[in-house]
């Protein structure tokens, strides 16, 4: 099955399961409805890597095509929405996917009714119930796939390993923004359990844990999908930064607004003058940064060499990725895929 095919079945499994859970949204009352227009909006859009590598960690251990394994792997879409929610309101994003985030959605909403309170609380409050729900049916679809009940059972434990692995990730990333003390050690050790795990190599585990796959499967895909998660969430922090608004779907720099201690940054402040690492911590984190504090922040940052060192450790990663699936003991049809995945998820623009 194509990369193309495989999505176009997520997104309609996606569709599917949701359309079957509004009646009972709506039986309960019809003022849920902005929850469903809002989890409508987040749908519609995304890359569903995870579901495409979870797709291939299947195959890649022996898998046949069905509809169970694509509901299985459309699950977690319902458990990204729940951390993007999740995220863009610690964050205080505004928008995701060029669309406002969940939280302002409903902020906005509060604000058009003109309700009495604080729009801004009641917007994050509703915001963190939808990502709830989502966590809660992401459970649900995967449970209600139509794969066996052995195979389920097989996959269950990654599935809440991925869990928490991202949930302990989020903390962290919290952990460094809040000491602003991050080195590129510390901010690797985000970037691999909210990131690198959760998008790529867990996703693989739980297609290959699903289809029964033997351990050395599991080793083969971890040498792979590590690194690769890694150079994937470095390609994300250039573009937090660097990245064209049009084609991100963020404002240009947001990254640096929301104060992101992300590697791309560590390894500007690593290289960086006095004055240069005066000027990236006093900006750093400023949520009025506009486009010439923007432009001045991404100057230091290329003048430092960060960038150029982000870009080869990207290459770095992706390398060792590639070395790993050269010998990888999975299908030919898996390795084909899984190596043009690899390119599409570093070298992407959004």
């Amino acid at each position: 099955m194509s990369t193309t095919r495989i999505r176009k079945e997520v997104d309609e499994a996606l569709l599917a399961f949701v359309d079957r859970r509004r009646p009972a949204l709506r039986a309960i009352s019809e003022d849920l409805a902005p929850l469903l227009s809002a989890l409508d909006a987040l749908l519609g859009g995304g890359k569903r890597l995870r579901p495409a590598f979870c797709y291939w960690g299947w195959r890649a251990a022996g898998g046949e095509d069905g509809p169970g394994i694509v509901a299985a792997a459309a699950s977690l879409e319902l458990l990204q929405a729940s951390a993007l929610i999740h995220d863009d309101v610690m964050d205080s994003s505004d928008t995701r996917r060029g669309q406002p985030s969940a939280h302002r959605r409903f902020e906005a909403l509060h604000r058009a009714q003109g309700w009495p309170g604080d729009a801004g609380a009641f917007g994050g409050g509703a915001a963190i119930l939808l990502g709830d729900l989502c966590l809660a049916w992401s459970g649900e679809m995967f449970e209600t796939s139509g794969l066996d009940g052995a195979s389920r059972s097989r996959g269950r434990a990654v599935y809440d390993l991925m869990r928490t692995e991202v949930m302990c990730g989020q903390y962290l990333d919290m952990l460094e923004g809040a000491r602003r003390q991050a080195n590129v050690a510390t901010a690797l050790r985000v970037v691999e359990y909210k990131s690198a795990k959760y998008t790529i190599e867990r996703p693989l585990h739980l297609g290959a844990a699903l289809a029964g796959a033997r351990p050395d499967v599991a080793s083969a895909l971890t040498g792979y999908g590590l690194p690769l998660g890694i150079a994937f969430q470095l390609r994300d922090d250039v573009l937090g930064v660097f990245g064209d608004p049009a084609e991100t779907g963020k404002p240009a720099g947001d990254d640096l607004r929301e104060g992101k201690r992300t590697v791309l940054v560590a390894l500007a402040l690593e290289r960086a003058s006095a004055a240069q690492a005066a000027a990236l911590e006093r900006r750093l984190g400023d949520p009025a940064l506009d486009r010439p504090g923007v432009d001045e922040l991404r100057a230091v940052i290329e003048e430092t060499g960060g960038l150029a060192a982000c870009e080869a450790m990207i290459e770095r990663y992706l390398r060792e990725a590639e070395k790993a699936l050269e010998t990888a003991p999975i299908t030919e049809g898996a390795r084909e895929a899984l190596a043009e995945l690899a390119v599409a998820a570093t070298t992407r623009s959004t």
